[in-house]
């Protein structure tokens, strides 16, 4: 028997990996360390159906017991990789007398929400989601509110607006930027999805920069950089995400935006990361990329689990992703940032259509909004 392999993260990375792992015939020991009280479990419903009380917590589980059982998984949760010493291919953890040895490290330690660095961002209204702990504490606060706020017009801010609007709540969005889904899609979707929104009865506003929270009662008044003020009894900061690379930063690993990795998801010798705290190479699009998706935690994993037993192919997967908002299920496949042309199949006044994206005569990117077949056909053509 060898050292164990070891995962930092319990997240869909994290079991990604140790299920390769045993297919393709590991058999010594793997152990995966967790922070949460809970084992890896889906996040993309977070903001959306288990947020509205349409899941129950079991049911955002990827694996129940009997996997780790079967598999041989030692899953530890509760628990915080304290440091690392690749020197001594050794971990300090949290409630452990000595340290771990382990044979190969998977860090799959996933990301955090950027908080809001504004006076008055201690008030106990402001939540930001990225666990069930934190939604089973927003859902008692939504409870009781009326007039909530969303800070941030991305993704997660816009799927919680539609939940909370769904709930009879009087919703506003406020955005930096000048249009919604900046960093996402075109000014042609996102203003689908501010009329999207607006026709439910969402305040969407624009070029809103939050510079201050004012606590005045049973409301928080939020002060925009003209003056502004918009009351709000329960507010979510939905500004993007962090990597958690800290842990890799201490043992001296290479990292920018995320832990740096080459094309066979390699940070040192016997260190692998991949998933959401990973930065690296993607040659189809030939430049490095931090991506926050489920798609990118499965294949990276899957590949970082294939290159520590010696049998990696270069990492290159096409990057998708999705949100639902309503009725609307938005599909995207591949990445349009620096797009220099786009067509658009379909009306979007119709709520279906997409839009192609190309640079330098080459299709880079499609978003299909409810047009599922777009999608897979998209996917085909670019991978």
């Amino acid at each position: 028997m060898t050292e164990p392999i070891v995962i930092v993260g319990a997240g869909q990375a994290g079991i990604r990996a140790a299920e390769t792992l045993r297919k393709m015939g590991w058999e010594d020991p793997i152990i995966m360390y967790g922070d949460e009280a809970w084992p890896p479990y889906q996040r993309p419903p977070l903001s959306k159906k288990f947020l509205a009380g349409e899941l129950e917590e079991e049911q955002l589980l990827l694996q129940g017991e009997a996997f780790y059982e079967r598999n041989a998984i030692e899953f530890i949760p509760g628990s915080r990789v304290l440091e690392i010493d690749p020197a001594a291919h050794q971990l300090d953890v949290s409630g452990r007398d000595s340290p771990l040895k382990y044979s190969k490290l998977l860090l799959t330690t996933g990301c955090r929400p950027r908080a809001l660095a504004v006076p008055g961002a201690d008030d106990t209204r402001l939540e930001t989601l990225r666990t069930i702990t934190d939604v089973n504490r927003i859902r008692g606060k939504i409870e009781h509110c009326s007039r909530p706020a969303i800070i941030g017009g991305g993704y997660i801010g816009l799927e919680v607006a539609a939940v909370l609007q769904g709930m009879g709540k009087q919703v506003t969005v406020l955005e930096a930027q000048d249009r919604l889904l900046g960093r996402v899609t075109s000014p042609e979707v996102a203003e689908f999805f501010r009329k999207l929104h607006g026709g439910h009865g969402v305040d969407i506003r624009l070029n809103a920069s939050v510079i201050r929270l004012e606590t005045r009662g049973k409301e928080t008044m939020i002060v925009l950089d003209d003056e502004s003020e918009v009351a709000a009894d329960f507010m979510l900061v939905a500004i993007g995400a962090i990597a958690n690379d800290e842990l890799a930063r201490q043992a001296g690993l290479h990292c920018y935006d995320g832990i740096m990795v080459d094309e066979l998801c390699k940070a040192a010798p016997d260190i692998y990361a991949a998933g959401d705290c990973t930065r690296f190479p993607l040659p189809r699009y030939g430049r490095s990329v931090r991506l926050e998706s489920v798609q990118n935690a499965n294949d990276q994993a899957r590949a970082a689990a294939q290159s520590m037993l010696g049998e990696g192919d270069p990492y290159n997967a096409l990057p998708w992703f999705w949100s639902d908002q309503y009725d609307v299920k938005f599909q995207i496949a591949g990445l349009s940032d620096g797009y220099d042309a786009l067509e658009m199949d379909g009306d979007p006044e119709t709520g279906s259509f997409s839009v192609s994206y190309y640079r330098d005569g080459k299709l880079i990117a499609v978003d299909a909004i409810n047009a599922a077949r777009a999608h897979m056909m998209a996917r085909r053509t670019l991978a």
